[in-house]
């Protein structure tokens, strides 16, 4: 496996040789058929590399100190590593209080070997840029590799205190396990507190979350690739996300009414209406009803909505017609009759219509629609079709917010026939 690899390398005999702790704390090869101690990168398996490389500080750019890039097992930081926590009294220190639910979810995923820690925890030793100090840190050994050895200093987390925080919960829990999990670094030497300030800030600073469009689409195509995420993300709550992402995909590629209108990552706005994120977000509760999200087979989920979409249609055409001068077809129009069909389903089944016919969902859909009012931005009471204009000459804008659209949905709702008793 891959962690094999890591923690152990074969000899050209074929046999395998453990890294071991020097008494100066630098993590070694041990060569047991040869009984020496050689230096080796440990990403690699097969080609002689220093342990770490050294980055010199240079003029250009921001780089104001040397840094040390490499790999380190996770006992080392976790023996070695310090967080500078902001204090309000002492006005000192700059990280932010750890979030434990982070941390938690982080070693939980780690046990089950759902991820890894590919990204490197920025660090910084300080008091550290007088050669005489750096010499005590870099040392050479064996074929001129370098090895990074804090010998006892501080090794202060500018950048990645939730991983170090979820290794330490981890060697506590499995030390044997855990002790030799490669870490990937980068550490400043002689950084000032007010440097690693500066670096905190630029990194988190600038760091944008993906978009969530791309990250639906993204966990769909994994959930293809790996077929046990399916059940982690069953476990987690989160499966509905693959499905609605799915659906979403069917509906713009079969719908009549969706077809491009439904924006996806990357692709020009052009003549689309909503974004795929709004289109997902608004398939949750619906797929969280036992029968649109359990019984039901996903075709005859995609099948449901283009009945539903063409009775909406038949009771106001106008806004099919044009649907970028109207509110409908966008995230407001399709989070709200998206959650309406829930009840809406709920009355054909009770009354004894089918959930696959247009002209169902028409007979059901016509008063609610058509009798819709509210005051427009001119305070002009406008309903039906003109209620979805966009605009100041409509009225859905104003229901635009979380509180609007629950408004909204319970207006159309108290406009339904009844719920049968069966």
């Amino acid at each position: 496996t891959i962690n094999e690899c890591l923690n152990t390398r074969i000899h050209q005999d074929g046999k395998k040789c453990p890294w071991q702790q020097t008494g100066s704390g630098l993590y070694v090869w041990r060569d047991k058929t040869q009984n020496k101690a050689s230096s080796i990168n440990k990403i690699s398996d097969s080609i002689e590399r220093p342990r770490v490389v050294i980055r010199r500080k240079t003029d250009l750019g921001r780089q104001q100190v040397d840094q040390v890039i490499g790999v380190m097992p996770a006992k080392a930081l976790v023996d070695n590593h310090y967080v500078p926590h902001f204090d309000h009294i002492t006005k000192t220190g700059f990280q932010r209080p750890p979030q434990q639910a982070r941390v938690n979810k982080l070693v939980h995923d780690l046990e089950r070997n759902r991820v890894d820690v590919p990204t490197a925890v920025l660090l910084n030793v300080r008091d550290c840029k007088r050669s005489a100090d750096k010499a005590e840190v870099l040392v050479t050994v064996d074929d001129n590799n370098i090895h990074f050895a804090p010998n006892g200093r501080k090794l202060y987390v500018v950048d990645g205190q939730h991983r170090v925080l979820a290794l330490k919960k981890l060697l506590e829990k499995y030390p044997e396990k855990w002790a030799s999990f490669p870490v990937p670094f980068v550490c400043m030497l002689g950084a000032s507190e007010a440097e690693e300030m500066t670096e905190f800030y630029v990194v988190n600073s600038n760091a944008k979350s993906v978009r969530v469009d791309l990250a639906y689409e993204l966990l769909s195509k994994r959930s293809e690739l790996d077929p046990a995420l399916m059940s982690d993300l069953v476990e987690k709550g989160e499966n509905w996300k693959v499905d609605a992402q799915m659906l979403t995909e069917q509906l713009e590629k079969d719908s009549p009414f969706w077809k491009g209108k439904i924006r996806f990552p990357g692709q020009a706005v052009a003549e689309t209406t909503v974004g795929s994120a709004g289109v997902v977000g608004s398939l949750k509760p619906l797929l969280a009803t036992p029968y649109f999200g359990t019984v039901l087979l996903p075709p005859h989920r995609g099948k449901i909505l283009n009945a539903y979409w063409e009775g909406i249609r038949r009771v106001l055409p106008n806004c099919f017609k044009e649907p970028r001068d109207y509110a409908l077809q966008k995230a407001i129009g399709i989070q709200v009759m998206h959650q309406l069909l829930i009840p809406v389903i709920e009355v054909l089944r009770t009354s004894g219509h089918s959930v696959l016919e247009a002209e169902a969902y028409e007979l059901v859909l016509t008063d609610a629609l058509q009798t819709l009012e509210a005051d427009n931005g001119e305070g002009i009471p406008v309903r039906g079709e003109d209620f979805w204009r966009v605009g100041r000459e409509g009225a859905a804008g104003a229901f635009s917010n979380n509180a609007g659209r629950r408004v909204l949905t319970a207006k159309l709702t108290s406009q339904l026939p009844p719920v049968g008793v069966e």
